[in-house]
């Protein structure tokens, strides 16, 4: 892989609810005075695709249920947030004050992705429904538009097991792999690889998440230029089952609700 590429932040304005996000990442990019170009990677922050496709729930218009009472009692929870997390859930693992832990859509991550940052007051942002199809509809649009074929990346921000902060993790992809499978290749002392697969996708969002930040940046979006990656018709995320993951399979036996 090439070490010679570059990330542009792209700056778009606040997007608004149901607003088209793609003329706002095509007038950002001409502000950087940049035309695309195959074999860019377009990384889109979830949270602005969330918003232009409309995934805002106002906050007053969510009626607790019992169940949502007592997780919010249990974690310190605003009942209609613990409400909405539970609906966006598959599973409800367990929680700390202010987080539920859950599983969503094959995703390990806090309160089913449903965020308050970033989101007009009194209301919370959802994932977008299906990441990696609007990914797709993203890149075959560019296509059609620019006639270029470039990747698309749809990020979050996650924290890990025992660590502070947060870094980028692809939740939709389209155009590229989301990962490299190394097995078979051998190490500087010539031993053979047996289980090493490189989450490509997942580190280019953490990249990006450098220059997109978490707070008033303004840059929902980042072009990432010269990464020796094939583009082409590459779909999709790769997932694995919680009972083959090192962390779910430990921790998934105390689950506090499986959502049928």
């Amino acid at each position: 892989m090439s070490p010679s590429y570059t990330l542009f932040g792209i700056k778009t304005g606040l997007i608004h609810h149901g607003e088209e996000i793609l003329p706002l990442l095509l007038s950002g990019i001409n502000n950087l005075d940049l035309t695309l170009a195959d074999g860019d990677i377009l990384v889109i922050a979830e949270s602005a695709l969330a918003t232009a496709e409309g995934r805002l729930v106002s906050l007053d218009h969510v009626k607790p249920s019992k169940e949502a009472k007592e997780l919010a009692s249990q974690y310190e929870l605003d009942p209609r947030l613990a409400e909405i997390v539970l609906k966006e859930s598959d599973e409800i693992v367990g929680g700390i004050p202010g987080f539920l832990l859950c599983t969503s859509k094959g995703n390990l991550l806090p309160n089913a992705g449903v965020d308050g940052s970033n989101a007009p007051d009194g209301m919370v942002s959802l994932l977008p429904a299906d990441p990696n199809k609007s990914a797709r509809k993203i890149r075959e649009e560019i296509f059609r538009l620019k006639n270029v074929s470039v990747a698309v990346l749809v990020i979050d921000s996650r924290t890990h097991p025992m660590r502070y902060g947060c870094s980028g993790v692809a939740i939709g992809c389209s155009g590229i792999p989301s990962v490299l499978d190394e097995r078979g290749k051998r190490d500087l002392f010539g031993r053979e690889l047996k289980v090493t697969r490189r989450a490509i996708a997942d580190n280019i969002a953490s990249a990006a998440e450098l220059l997109m930040g978490e707070a008033d940046e303004g840059i929902p979006a980042v072009l990432v230029r010269g990464l020796d990656i094939p583009v082409g018709d590459y779909e999709g995320v790769e997932q694995i089952a919680a009972e083959e993951c090192l962390f779910m399979g430990i921790i998934s036996k105390n689950a506090h609700r499986r959502c049928p």
